[in-house]
């Protein structure tokens, strides 16, 4: 298949553009750069030694999209592009809902146009809200607590009317946990620019003497060791699940699929094992809560494994010895 790749040089849409190629699909990455980097772009081709296509532009902008369907044949989209700082959507929320909502819009308009409707959206546990009891499955009930979290449910219910509406639509909607890890050449890992929000990133910061600390917010949860526990997956797994997502689109409709490991790990168990994979400890500190972290956060993977025969692989310690290489090369990120 030829498949455009939104958001292609972001961090789990590089890995995935390394495995789609490996199995033989052409890609063709659209990006506007906004937390990416076309040095990316070069470390994928570096690792498949394929060339890759790589078109700078907004999903915003329909005259671009429309040209890219227009210059290359597109079988299927593959959509990540979107802003995903949780913070950030709360201190600007009209940015996210424009961006997110309206650039998918776009997209699936320009898609339309070209007679392309196989689409699979890079959704979020974030969808799940505050008010289930994990292992969470596909068929809960969803809320969210953030603009981020609000404008991934929106996108989901705008794709599954577009698949009811029309029945030549084929939508995946892939529910990912909490991605970490790095490509094991090194060439690729995770690159926030700023201080990062997530754990692992920041995790890796202190490792490499950037930050002087990691704050462990709140270690008085109803957890094993009172600190919040959360479903951590391999990047490289997660860009394979998207791989086996492909198979959905074969029947049109919609589809719903939990990409997590199904264990959940605390915030001082990734510490700890960040810790074993630099050889040296990570300094850490208790810090308050924050509000609207839940204790318990991870999946019931069970019909990605069913229907697509699909399964994370990879443990938490690879998880972190992944991202410890790539940090340890690249401590200025990705240039």
């Amino acid at each position: 298949m030829r498949l455009l790749v939104t958001g292609g040089a972001g961090y789990i849409g590089s890995h995935t553009c390394v495995e789609l190629q490996k199995a033989g699909h052409d890609i063709v990455i659209y990006d506007n750069l906004y937390n990416a980097k076309s040095a990316a772009v070069e470390r994928i081709s570096k690792i498949t030694g394929k060339e890759v296509p790589f078109i700078k532009g907004d999903i915003l902008d329909e005259k671009a999209l429309d040209e890219v369907f227009c210059r290359y044949h597109i079988d299927a989209v593959i959509h990540f592009a979107g802003l995903k700082a949780v913070g950030e959507s709360v201190e600007k929320p009209l940015l996210y809902y424009e961006n997110n909502v309206s650039g998918t819009i776009s997209l699936c308009k320009a898609m339309a146009r070209a007679g392309c409707k196989k689409l699979i959206f890079s959704s979020s546990a974030t969808v799940y809200g505050m008010h289930n009891e994990p292992p969470f499955t596909e068929d809960m009930p969803l809320s969210t607590i953030n603009p981020y979290g609000a404008t991934k449910l929106m996108i989901e219910g705008i794709l599954t009317d577009l698949a009811a509406a029309d029945k030549d639509w084929s939508v995946v909607l892939l529910r990912y946990f909490n991605p970490i890890g790095a490509h094991e050449s090194g060439l690729l890992g995770e690159d926030p620019q700023g201080i990062p929000n997530n754990l692992l990133p920041y995790v890796k910061r202190v490792a490499v003497g950037k930050l002087p600390c990691v704050n462990i917010f709140g270690d008085d949860y109803p957890t094993p060791d009172g600190t919040g526990v959360r479903d951590y997956i391999h990047v490289v797994d997660l860009a394979k699940g998207l791989l086996a997502a492909l198979k959905a689109l074969e029947t049109d409709g919609t589809k719903i699929y939990n990409l997590g490991t199904g264990n959940g790990y605390s915030v001082k168990e990734v510490v700890a094992a960040f810790s074993r994979a630099c050889g040296h400890e990570i300094p850490w500190r208790i810090a308050p809560r924050r509000g609207g972290d839940a204790p318990f956060s991870f999946a019931d993977a069970s019909r990605a494994k069913k229907e697509l025969g699909w399964t994370a692989q990879y443990d938490l310690d690879r998880m972190c010895a992944d991202a410890w290489r790539f940090i340890s090369r690249n401590p200025d990120g990705i240039q």
